[in-house]
């Protein structure tokens, strides 16, 4: 893949104060309550440019894309957004926690050229025409890149991971922050032109797989397409090594509801025909039922084995796949019929609840329940609540499964992986 430094425009800590309050997550991952908090955290956020308040007024001419348009313009003028002074690649270092246990995740962000997806450039999961039309939007009003897709590739030699640590040594981090979560982000210049020349040469050996950010990558081969802007050929990406010892990839849980005829007993009865169905039945001792669920997924997972959790309100579940057969009618390779997230998107929510592509586009019935946090005991309180109806468990999908398939040419459901921290949006932008 062929990739280049550039000189960012980046947050200027002598008009703005502490460039760390001006980052934000990625846009699809904001809910109102967060989108609030980062408006009041600092008025040069990035928030207002990724996912601006919509006004009552707006219209086809002034709404929340103008007024990105506006923000950065302003930003600009006064020197909030400054652009270094030197050509780099620029090293980000992320410090966190899962489980009780130290990670540091490190990749370097660069702008790649853009390729059609199968040539240098692999997908994995299928995306939705609505969010593209909207980063479409932004992107034609402000012509400049704020968010980062996430890329790996494979190095088994480790030489952007070596100048990288190097970098993160020796010197000042030009952006550093903790996030909500606990996670610390860092980022660090390399320009040095040896560095820079060995990071590119070792990129051009390879092929790059997207992790997170399908509808950023497709949305900016359509400005391109649309625009024939020699620069827009040009993307801002965080390239992560799958040999890099923080790479972590946690479970995307399935909530479910608004399902007109739903009843969990005969769910249940026709799951048997296909799993073997164990209940953990409870009256009092809640969190030990859904621990002995939790131990029989974590033992099928290592095992590499089909399994799921459901929790309906009044007991957990533990499903494992028993008919190996189920799938095999399906026109997909082994890779994909091996995950997980295909095995109940096909054989349990479309084949028995009816929630198919249809569906899954509408986005009426699921809702993806990020493994972090208080989430998933916010999301059992919704099926305790009767607001939703039913919660599906799901195992992390393996980064080897994640490369098989793009290798097969074919594509994951959406949100099938969750590449932990994510990549925030704001620490480098690249005006087109």
């Amino acid at each position: 893949m062929e990739i280049k430094a550039f000189k960012a425009y980046r947050f200027n800590p002598d008009v703005v104060g502490d460039n760390g309050k001006c980052i934000a997550p990625p846009y699809d991952v904001i809910n109102p309550t967060q989108q609030k908090k980062l408006y009041e955290q600092n008025q040069y956020n990035i928030i207002r440019v990724i996912l601006g308040k919509q006004e009552p007024t707006d219209n086809g001419k002034k709404n929340q894309y103008s007024r990105a348009a506006e923000y950065l313009k302003d930003w600009l003028n006064k020197n909030a957004l400054k652009q270094d002074d030197k050509e780099a690649v620029y090293a980000y270092v992320q410090s966190f926690q899962v489980a009780g246990k130290e990670y540091s995740r490190s990749g370097f962000i660069a702008l790649g050229k853009l390729a059609q997806f199968g040539s240098g450039v692999q997908p994995h999961e299928k995306t939705l025409d609505g969010p593209k039309a909207d980063r479409l939007k932004l992107t034609q009003a402000t012509a400049a890149q704020f968010e980062l897709v996430f890329m790996l590739y494979d190095d088994p030699q480790q030489v952007a991971d070596k100048i990288i640590a190097k970098a993160a040594a020796g010197k000042k981090a030009v952006i550093e922050f903790t996030d909500d979560d606990g996670v610390q982000h860092k980022l660090f210049s390399i320009d040095s032109p040896q560095d820079v020349a060995l990071i590119v040469k070792m990129m051009a050996q390879k092929e790059g797989l997207i992790a997170d950010g399908h509808h950023r990558y497709e949305t900016a081969l359509n400005y391109y397409a649309l625009t024939k802007n020699p620069a827009a050929q040009w993307l801002m990406i965080a390239f992560v090594n799958m040999h890099n010892e923080g790479l972590v990839v946690l479970p995307t849980h399935r909530l479910v509801g608004n399902l007109a005829s739903f009843n969990i007993d005969e769910l249940i009865k026709k799951l048997q025909t296909n799993f073997k169905v164990t209940e953990f039945e409870f009256k009092e001792a809640k969190e030990k039922a859904q621990s002995l669920m939790q131990k029989r997924m974590d033992k099928a997972f290592l095992q590499g084995e089909n399994a799921f959790g459901i929790y309906d309100g009044k007991s957990f579940y533990f499903i494992l796949l028993k008919n190996k057969d189920a799938l095999k009618s399906l026109a997909m390779s082994d890779a994909s019929k091996s995950l997980d997230v295909i095995v109940l998107h096909k054989l349990i929510l479309d084949g028995i609840l009816g929630i198919g592509d249809a569906q899954l586009a509408g986005e009426a019935n699921i809702e993806y329940i990020k493994d972090i946090g208080e989430a998933v005991d916010e999301a059992i309180a919704k099926v305790d609540s009767g607001e939703k109806q039913i919660l599906f468990f799901v195992n992390p999908t393996k980064v080897e499964q994640v490369k098989a398939v793009a290798a097969a040419n074919e594509k994951m459901p959406q949100k099938s992986t969750f590449f932990y921290p994510k990549i925030f949006s704001g620490l480098t932008i690249n005006k087109l």
